[in-house]
């Protein structure tokens, strides 16, 4: 049976990369109108949008160019696994892809001028964590997000310090540059030691490869964002990569544990996938045998024998020590000490529906108005999601112990921004790294990289934000459902009760050769 003629062409490499190419640049030339600017603009909406100059051209061509991004990326995931796609030619796409990002304003969001103002405020003597950069003030401050300038920063030590570094010579172009080139330079990191990952994982690398870099969240929010997350995605990605060796001596042990912990200091909610680190270094699946498999009563509760315990304490221990010890160690070096974790709060200010948990609260208060009641149940449904997340991340660790380490990471993540109190698009970056190296089926993951990028507009406003309250009952219903789901994976019955125990990870061998 032949193919339609659309499949036919959207099948050939050349043409999904040029399309692809074709979406950046609309996407370049939509910012260059109505993205991030210097200069504010409050209450942006679709709608006020269309209404301005060049307006109506700058959305067409941001909704074309997501669209050529994306079909190009989803069609080309189609394409790898099946030696159609060399790392190479990828690597080479991608960079194609992000060359246009760099020649236009900071596209959908405002985080480089936060960037900017924390790190004046870092260089100034102040503290970010203790103070929002109003308290300065920043000389930048009006072109910065509003509900920002009085909170404190969500990043790690060693980002805080960058900033502070980048802003020296008192240029914010030139600040706003720095931060750019290092999401560039992190991506350049991330395309070396990807592949190193993926072989290492037992992955196509092909399929890491283009999942990854491809993705239109690199090249329109990493790259056109600028975001520190490509850099905590490449730090997380060489400790894993080391952690994953074949044979992993003291030394990788402690580099790969410090690799993550200097990610954990970029983005501190990163820290959840630490477990995970620590797992795949002691032996990953091998440790915990199928419940009721013969050979002593441990092994009969599917629980790690004695001596894969002694690993999980040495290796493991070792990893989790060598990262948080990075983590402190860099936290008190750079003046700040560990304001960071409560600086993390900062984020309850913005209530939008993108957070599930947060659309959840603003269903009820919608449900309450019906009624002539007047609450906020959004703080509530945040301390509820707050609980849930802390029983997520101990189910989640149980629940994947036999499977891939990065499967179980990817999960941790996902369940980080699905609980959170703000969701962003490029969050989905850190989950993406992890599921790249699996063999996880990716569609669904896909899909919902494709749908986010389109709740954003060129200058960072959320696209459909006069429709918060039918999208809150949209995003309660999906909170039910996977609540549903969830429920359902934790009691699901192994299948593979009485069989041997997995292979470790990158590291072949029975656990107790170790």
């Amino acid at each position: 049976m032949e193919q339609p003629v659309t499949e036919s062409v959207l099948s050939r490499p050349s043409v999904l990369r040029y399309l692809g190419l074709f979406g950046s640049v609309c996407c370049a030339v939509a910012g260059l109108f109505h993205g991030a600017g210097p200069e504010l603009v409050r209450h942006l909406s679709l709608t006020s949008v269309l209404q301005s100059p060049y307006g109506p051209l700058a959305l067409s061509l941001w909704t074309v160019g997501l669209a050529a991004l994306c079909v190009a990326w989803w069609y080309g995931i189609r394409l790898t696994g099946r030696g159609a796609l060399s790392v190479r030619w990828i690597v080479v796409t991608a960079a194609l892809w992000c060359l246009p990002m760099l020649v236009t304003l900071p596209l959908g969001s405002r985080d480089l001028y936060a960037y900017a103002c924390q790190g004046t405020l870092y260089a100034s003597g102040g503290n970010p964590y203790l103070q929002g950069v109003s308290s300065q003030p920043c000389p930048w401050l009006d072109s910065m997000s509003v509900i920002w300038r009085d909170t404190p920063t969500p990043y790690g030590p060693v980002f805080v310090v960058f900033a502070g570094l980048a802003v020296a010579p008192g240029s914010q172009f030139l600040a706003l540059a720095v931060f750019r080139a290092l999401a560039v330079v992190s991506l350049v990191l991330l395309a070396a030691v990807l592949p190193v990952l993926a072989r290492r994982a037992g992955a196509p690398v092909d399929r890491a490869m283009w999942l990854v870099l491809a993705s239109p969240l690199v090249s329109v929010h990493l790259v056109g964002g600028g975001h520190n997350d490509a850099t905590t995605m490449a730090l997380l990605v060489a400790g894993m990569a080391l952690l994953a060796g074949r044979s992993v001596r003291a030394g990788a042990l402690v580099a790969g544990g410090s690799l993550l912990g200097l990610a954990a200091a970029v983005k501190p909610t990163l820290g959840v996938i630490l477990p995970f680190g620590a797992l795949l270094a002691a032996g990953g699946p091998a440790l915990f045998p199928p419940t009721g498999s013969p050979g002593g009563r441990w092994r009969a509760m599917g629980l790690p024998e004695p001596a894969a315990l002694a690993l999980i304490f040495r290796r493991g221990g070792a990893v989790l020590a060598s990262a948080l010890g990075t983590l402190v160690l860099l936290s008190y070096a750079s003046g700040l000490g560990m304001g960071w974790v409560t600086a993390l709060s900062g984020a309850n200010k913005a209530v939008n529906w993108t957070s599930p948990m947060t659309g959840a609260g603003i269903t009820v208060n919608a449900i309450g108005k019906w009624f002539g009641l007047q609450w906020d149940a959004v703080p509530a449904a945040r301390v509820v999601a707050l609980i849930l997340l802390a029983v997520a991340l101990v189910a989640i660790v149980w629940r994947t112990r036999r499977e891939s380490p990065f499967y179980g990471a990817a999960l941790a993540c996902l369940a980080v921004i699905f609980l959170a109190p703000i969701t962003q698009p490029w969050y989905l970056t850190w989950p993406a790294v992890l599921l790249a190296v699996t063999t996880v089926p990716a569609r669904w993951f896909a899909g919902t990289v494709v749908l986010s990028m389109f709740t954003i507009l060129p200058s960072g406003d959320g696209s459909f934000r006069y429709l918060q309250v039918p999208l809150s009952f949209v995003m309660t219903a999906l909170v039910v459902w996977v609540a549903v789901r969830a429920v359902r994976w934790l009691r699901r019955e192994r299948a593979d009760t009485g069989d041997a125990a997995p292979e470790p990870i990158g590291k072949p061998g029975p656990v107790p050769s170790r």
